[in-house]
């Protein structure tokens, strides 16, 4: 079991144990052990645009330092576009300083291995191990003939601007489409307008100015009522909209409706299997059952995960696939990017439509999802009790699966972070679907 790294790394309240000065410098020095054993000499770090960053990046900095180990700064640049580049400037290994979609208080540390794809469970247990080394008191420091050396790279945001536009097939273009970009104020807020723009799209850009706090603010991936708007105002093509790290894209029709995750990931399968692609897809426990059923009339075969686009990884991997996602907007395309990367996962659906010939409120009609509930029941841990298991709570289950058949869906599980059971149901229709998760949230109280 690991005790610091959750699904995404390390993340946490900013100055408030472990998003500190203290504890990012014994990580960096941690990491520094593990991943210099192994061979890293360098490491790149990039950040979004929290103001917390300046901080953890400089007691990084200083961990890797002390290790042995070089680092090179590239500043606030996307997620993936850190693991892109810890791949073309052969680096060893990749740093990432944010919290994705949560607000600007919050921060978050997560670590990449060379060609940019995430530590193994095994990598982040040693890892910890160190850092209880250094938790009490065994942080050692090289000699100084040995510290590492820190650069900054000023050309990252560029490089990384000419690999997005790369994939957009050189036949196609971007002119004649009007497209809303919301940046989230955060990494990407440079890179996306930029992208769109010199592929041909005439971009209305907003939420591109942070400063420092505004990150996520009434904006980005997860609140999707400004981009909305702003497609309806402008009468604009479509909307796109990144989060704070740009690792997830939701999309918005030319009618302001939102296009999510599981959508976007039905339009690239059905594009990728009239290509030719004969892999399946890999979703995971939260997909909505309209995508599964939608990919079984394509005769896509279709798998899930555990919540997390490092579980959706794994099982790629595993079956030799290259699809797969979330309906948050985590979109893995394996051909393309290593990792999740909102810009290239809109320019592969962007493509998808050009090369049809469609609208996004055309394309996506090929999928009909059905009404999710989704009710959190806080609950008091006792030893020896699952609240999962008790007799009150299985009967309601039977109870809603005899009803639901094979039209619905019953999702419990834990939280990860709180005390918390997530009951999620779907069902042919909203009225349906609340009643059965109030019906199952009720035995659980």
């Amino acid at each position: 079991m690991r005790k610091y790294f959750g699904t995404d790394g390390v993340r946490g309240r900013v100055g408030v144990f472990p998003m500190t000065a203290d504890f990012a410098m014994k990580l960096g020095w941690a990491a520094g052990q593990v991943l210099g054993a192994e061979g890293v000499k360098e490491v790149l770090i990039g950040k979004d645009t929290r103001a917390s960053g300046y901080m953890l990046e400089s007691a990084l900095e200083a961990g890797f330092s002390s290790a042995g180990v070089n680092v090179a700064l590239v500043g606030p640049l996307p997620t993936p576009g850190v693991a892109y580049l810890t791949s073309t400037f052969r680096a060893d290994a990749g740093v990432v300083i944010s919290a994705s979609h949560n607000p600007f208080d919050d921060n978050g540390i997560k670590i990449f291995a060379q060609g940019g794809h995430k530590l193994t469970d095994v990598q982040e247990q040693e890892i910890e191990r160190w850092l209880e080394v250094a938790m009490d008191g065994g942080m050692t420091c090289v000699s100084s003939d040995k510290l590492g050396k820190a650069r900054r790279i000023d050309d990252a945001a560029g490089r990384y601007t000419e690999y997005c536009k790369a994939n957009l097939p050189g036949h196609l273009s971007l002119n004649g489409l009007k497209i809303v970009v919301d940046s989230a104020n955060g990494a990407a807020y440079k890179v996306a307008p930029a992208v769109y723009r010199e592929l041909g799209a005439t971009v209305i850009s907003i939420h591109d100015a942070p400063n420092g706090v505004n990150i996520n603010e009434q904006c980005s991936a997860t609140s999707m009522q400004s981009v909305r708007a702003a497609v309806v105002e402008h009468q604009a093509d479509l909307g796109i909209a990144l989060d704070g790290d740009a690792d997830r894209l939701m999309m918005v029709d030319h009618t302001g409706c939102v296009v999510d995750g599981d959508e976007l990931l039905y339009l690239l399968a059905k594009d990728a299997k009239a290509a030719g692609y004969t892999g399946g897809v890999v979703g995971t426990q939260m997909s909505n059952l309209g995508l599964e059923q939608a990919l079984a009339k394509l005769e896509v075969p279709f798998l899930r995960a555990k919540v997390g686009d490092r579980y959706v990884m794994e099982q790629l991997h595993v079956n030799g696939w290259r699809l797969g996602g979330e309906g948050s907007g985590h979109l893995l395309s394996l051909d393309h990017a290593s990792t999740g990367d909102a810009i290239i996962a809109s320019l592969r659906v962007l493509t998808c439509l050009l090369q049809q010939g469609t609208t996004l409120f055309q394309a996506k009609q090929g999928m009909e999802k059905l009404p999710q509930t989704l009710i959190n029941v806080r609950y008091v841990a006792q030893e020896g009790v699952n609240p999962l298991e008790t007799a009150n709570v299985k009967a309601a289950v039977a109870q809603v699966d005899a009803e639901l058949g094979n039209n619905g869906r019953v999702l419990l599980r834990k939280s990860g972070t709180e005390p918390l059971i997530r009951v999620m149901v779907e069902a042919v229709n909203a009225s349906q679907a609340q009643a059965c998760a109030r019906q199952i949230a009720d035995a659980l109280a």
